[in-house]
C-alpha cells in the first residue's frame, strides 16, 4: 500500500539527511496524508503552532504527493509555494527517483495531466466558488495553512462598490442622474456621522438602508450594470418592509476621511452552506497548525460546512518548545482607564530589565492609539532601536507592532527573546465583520463569547508566541483577565507547555542567553 512505501521510504529519507531539523511526527503525518490520497476520504490536521510556524510539517505531504500514483493538486500562498519548489521538492525528488511533472498555476493544465499542481488559495477558490469546471472533480487537494481559511473565502466572496461605480450607475441611467446623486450626498453625510474608530468601517444603519431602497426604487432596473444588479439583489433583504432571510448577507461601509469618500461592501455572513458542495467534489486534506484545542475542531468544521473527515491533532514537543510565561495578578483591567499607564510603566520596565540581553523585543499592541504612544515613550529612551511595524531591525531591536503585522512577517525575523503583550488578541466589536458575526450568534441565542471570540483570541496568541518556543524565551502577558476571569484556565491551557514567572528580575534574561548560548 501508498502508506507503507511513504513510511519506509521517508524514513530512510530522514535518516540520510544529517541536521535536517527533527519533528517526531514526520512519518505519521505521511502515512495519513497517503491513506487520504488512497481512500479519497478527507482529513484535517493540526500540526501544532510551533511546527506550523516553522513548516518542518511540509516534507511529509510532499513526499506522499510526490509517491502517489495519480494526480494531487496543493493550495499554498506564495511564499509556501516558493519554498517547496526550490527546496522540499528537489530534495524528495532526487531521493524518491520521483519524475512526476510540477506544474504552478491558476487552472488545471489539461485533462491528461497526471502531475502534482501548485496554487493560490485565491485562484483555487476562485475557480471552485465559480461551480468548479476549472477542475476536474476527484483531484487530491492539500491546502496549507486553514488557519486563514475564512479569511481566504470571505476576501474572495466580498463584494464592493467602489466610488467610481456612482459614475457608471449615473451612465447606465442618466435619467436617474439626479437622484443617483442626491443618494450619494445623503448616503456621505449619513456615513461620516459615525464615530471614529480604528477600522475606518461600519455597519449599514437602517438611514443608509433607506436612503439606499430609495434610490433602488427610482432607478430604472433594467439598465442597471451588473455589479449593481448584484448589489441590489443582495441588498433587497436588509429591508425592513421584507422578510429577512436566517442569514442576511452582511453590508458595511468604509470610509476615506482625507478624501472625503466611501466604499460599500457585502459578504455573506456564514460560509457553511457556500463551502459544503466544494467539499464534496474531492478528497481534501487541510493543514493548519493550532486551529482549535480539540482534536475534531468543531466549531472550524461547522462553520466551514466540513462533515466527515479524519482529524488528528499532533501534541507539542512538552519542554523543548515551554516559554516562561509573566502575567502579572495586580495590573488593572484593559477596559480601565488606570491601564494605559500601568501597562506603558509595565513595558518600561520589562524593556529596562531585559537591555544588556542581546535578541530582539516584540511589543504586540492591538490598540492603534495605545501602540503609537507606547512607541514614543519607548523611543525617547532608546532611540532608533524602537521601530514600528518594521522588518530592519538592530540585533537587539525593538519592535512595535499590531497583531496583523506581526501574524505576517514574524517568518522573516528572529525569534524574540522577548515578546509583551499588552491584551488579549479578542477580535473587537468595532469592526463591523465582527460586530456582524457577533449579532448573528445572539439572534441564534448562542454564547458568541466562547463559540466565536475566545476561539479566534486562542489561536491568534498560540501563532503569535511561536517564535519564542523556539527560543525559548519570555512572554510577559499584561493582561489581567487571564487570572481574574473564568476563561483564563483555557487561555492558560492553550499556551502550555511554560513555566510561569511571578516576579521580575534582570537574572530571567541573563539566564535566557546563558541557555541560548549553551
Amino acid at each position: 500500500m501508498i502508506e507503507a512505501e511513504v513510511h519506509l521510504s521517508l524514513h530512510n529519507f530522514l535518516r540520510s539527511q544529517a541536521g535536517f531539523p527533527s519533528w517526531p511526527h514526520h512519518l505519521t503525518m505521511a502515512r495519513l496524508v497517503a491513506r487520504a490520497l488512497r481512500l479519497g476520504r478527507s482529513a484535517l490536521i493540526q500540526v501544532g503552532a510551533v511546527c506550523g510556524y516553522q513548516g518542518r510539517y511540509r516534507t511529509s505531504f510532499v513526499a506522499s504527493a510526490l509517491m502517489w500514483h495519480g494526480p494531487v493538486i496543493i493550495v499554498a500562498q506564495e511564499a509556501v509555494q516558493q519554498l517547496l519548489l526550490r527546496v522540499e521538492i528537489p530534495r524528495l525528488q532526487h531521493w524518491l527517483a520521483a519524475n512526476k511533472s510540477i506544474r504552478t498555476g491558476d487552472a488545471w493544465p489539461d485533462a491528461e495531466f497526471q502531475g502534482l499542481l501548485l496554487i493560490s488559495p485565491e485562484a483555487w477558490l476562485t475557480g471552485q466558488l465559480a461551480g468548479g469546471d476549472r477542475f476536474p472533480q476527484g483531484i487530491p487537494t492539500i491546502i496549507d495553512g486553514v488557519d486563514d481559511l475564512e479569511d481566504w473565502v470571505r476576501d474572495q466572496l466580498t463584494q464592493d462598490i467602489q466610488p467610481h461605480d456612482w459614475d457608471q450607475l449615473m451612465l447606465a441611467c442618466p435619467n436617474q442622474a439626479e437622484a443617483i446623486r442626491e443618494a450619494r450626498i445623503q448616503l456621505t453625510h449619513e456615513l461620516f456621522q459615525h464615530p471614529a474608530n480604528p477600522y475606518e468601517c461600519y455597519l449599514i444603519s437602517q438611514p443608509e438602508i433607506e436612503i439606499l431602497s430609495r434610490l433602488y426604487l427610482a432607478l430604472d432596473r433594467a439598465n442597471l450594470p451588473d455589479k449593481w444588479k448584484n448589489f441590489w439583489q443582495k441588498f433587497q433583504p436588509l429591508d425592513e418592509n421584507l422578510s429577512p432571510p436566517v442569514s442576511p448577507p452582511l453590508f458595511w461601509a468604509t470610509i476615506a476621511h482625507r478624501q472625503g469618500l466611501f466604499s460599500l461592501h457585502y459578504a455573506p455572513m456564514e460560509l457553511g452552506e457556500i463551502l459544503s458542495p466544494i467539499w464534496q467534489r474531492q478528497p481534501v486534506v487541510l493543514i493548519g497548525s493550532a486551529i482549535e484545542p480539540e482534536t475534531e475542531a468543531p466549531l472550524f468544521r461547522q462553520r466551514l460546512g466540513l462533515d466527515d473527515l479524519t482529524c488528528l491533532k499532533f501534541s507539542s514537543e512538552s519542554q523543548a518548545e515551554a516559554i516562561q510565561l509573566y502575567v502579572p495578578y495586580k495590573l488593572p483591567l484593559p477596559n480601565t482607564p488606570e491601564f494605559q499607564a500601568a501597562f506603558i510603566h509595565k513595558v518600561r520596565t520589562l524593556v529596562c530589565l531585559s537591555a544588556t540581553a542581546p535578541g530582539l523585543t516584540v511589543v504586540l499592541v492591538g490598540d492603534v492609539p495605545l501602540k503609537a504612544q507606547v512607541a514614543t515613550i519607548l523611543a525617547s529612551e532608546f532611540g532608533s532601536r524602537v521601530q514600528v511595524e518594521k522588518t530592519c531591525l538592530d540585533e537587539n531591536g525593538i519592535l512595535i507592532s499590531g497583531w496583523e503585522f506581526w501574524r505576517e512577517h514574524q517568518r522573516v525575523l528572529p525569534a524574540p527573546h522577548l515578546l509583551i503583550i499588552a491584551t488579549l488578541p479578542l477580535p473587537s466589536l468595532e469592526n463591523p465583520l465582527v460586530a456582524g458575526r457577533v449579532a448573528l450568534y445572539k439572534r441564534s441565542h448562542q454564547d458568541w463569547f466562547r463559540l466565536y471570540l475566545l476561539p479566534a483570541a486562542l489561536n491568534e496568541l498560540q501563532r503569535a508566541i511561536a517564535p519564542v518556543r523556539e527560543s525559548q524565551g519570555i512572554v510577559a502577558l499584561l493582561d489581567s483577565r487571564v487570572v481574574n476571569r473564568s476563561y483564563g484556565a483555557q487561555i492558560l491551557a492553550a499556551l502550555s507547555p511554560l513555566a510561569r514567572i511571578n516576579y521580575l528580575d534582570p537574572s530571567l534574561f541573563s539566564n535566557t542567553d546563558e541557555e541560548n548560548s549553551a
